[in-house]
């Protein structure tokens, strides 16, 4: 996958309770083929659960780095 991303969100630099609000809500802002990159300071799975029950076919998840310090994400919207 290119390098090349729509939107950037890095979750470290929210609070805990708005971090999957601006997640999604910064994914809904994208246009069908275009990705986002996610960093987060620990495993996103939560949110991949969370997109697979509310976007279930309408995303591309693809882990770009996998800890232990930084998990970089590219998130692309289908469709």
């Amino acid at each position: 996958m290119s390098e090349s991303f729509k939107a950037t969100v890095d979750a470290r630099e929210y609070p805990p309770r708005d971090k999957h609000r601006v997640i999604f809500e910064t994914f809904d802002s994208l246009k069908s083929g275009e990705t986002m990159l996610l960093l987060n300071d620990h495993d996103p799975k939560p949110l991949y659960y969370q997109f697979q029950m509310e976007r279930p076919d309408g995303f591309g998840w693809e882990y770009l780095e996998e800890g232990p310090e930084v998990w970089r994400v590219a998130i692309s919207k289908k469709g």
